[in-house]
């Protein structure tokens, strides 16, 4: 009976002379493989022991473990790929400008890096520059769309609510000065802008900026303020005189012709017959007079 160290180190046994030649088969041994037979404390080599005598120069030598491949001294790291990480960090202070370049010189980075047989490494520093300029150039400024267009949007609105603030400020000016002209009388409604005209003296004053600028005039006259004198106004602050509406030069009417839709956001524009503008909300609409 024998103690045996494998080809793996570990040793092995108490094993019979029969099961040694076995694994000399199997190439789990081989004849310099170290044995020690029982009763005895020294370890020597198998081709040592005369019994096995019959195996020399026949037995196989043991299977070696696979060969790792070993990466080629002679490649280098792929300038392009630190050129495109660099140019992908610079980004986050070039506000995006070298992450263009950082992406570009990324993908041709991994292209040379696999079509280079082993010459060439560092798809690791590629891959990070192609991410990063990637994420800057194409992802980041999606986001910060996403987020500024509603913001912008809400800056327009309140512009174009201004501007049309402005514009009725012009027309209830205009209507004064007629007012003042013509003994106190408000213009005929049914050509109230050409009367008007000479007074506001900007045509423009007659567009609301959010609305098509194609049209002539957004804005209509109460008919029941039509050639009316001031003074008969009972609440010139709470009376309607002119409004806004759909395209219509010279139009009046009365709160029918008043926008379905709002133009700015859920407020629509009105001039009362005391000279002051609001943009008035639906609530504030059921509350205004339209009669003198």
């Amino acid at each position: 009976m024998y103690k045996v160290t494998g080809a793996d180190g570990i040793e092995y046994g108490l094993v019979s002379g029969e099961k040694i030649r076995e694994w000399i088969k199997e190439g789990r041994v081989n004849l310099d493989s170290k044995v020690q037979s029982d009763g005895n404390v020294e370890w020597k080599a198998l081709r040592e022991y005369s019994e096995f005598a019959d195996l020399r120069g026949t037995a196989p030598s043991p299977s070696l473990p696979p060969v790792l491949p070993v990466a080629n001294a002679s490649s280098r790291v792929s300038r392009l790929a630190i050129a495109s990480l660099v140019l992908g960090i610079l980004g986050i202070l070039t506000v995006g400008i070298t992450a263009v370049f950082g992406l570009v010189l990324g993908i041709f980075a991994l292209v040379k890096i696999n079509s280079s047989r082993g010459e060439l490494r560092g798809r690791g520093i590629a891959v990070a520059g192609t991410i990063i300029s990637g994420f800057l150039v194409l992802i980041l400024p999606a986001i910060l769309a996403a987020m500024l267009l509603p913001a912008l949007g809400r800056a327009k609105a309140r512009a174009q609510s201004i501007l049309c603030m402005n514009n009725m400020k012009q027309l209830a000016l205009g209507g004064m000065m007629y007012a003042g002209d013509n003994k106190d009388r408000f213009p005929p409604g049914d050509h109230w802008c050409d009367l008007i005209g000479k007074y506001v003296g900007n045509q423009n004053a007659f567009r609301c900026p959010a609305a098509d600028s194609s049209q002539s005039c957004h804005y209509a006259f109460n008919e029941k303020l039509s050639g009316l004198e001031i003074k008969i106004v009972r609440s010139p602050a709470q009376t309607v005189l002119m409004f806004e509406t759909d395209s219509g030069w010279n139009l009046s009417g009365g709160p029918g012709l008043v926008l379905n839709r709002p133009r700015h956001r859920d407020t629509i524009g009105l001039v009362f017959a005391d000279g002051h503008c609001e943009m008035a909300t639906r609530g504030r609409l059921r509350a205004v007079r339209w009669d003198p």
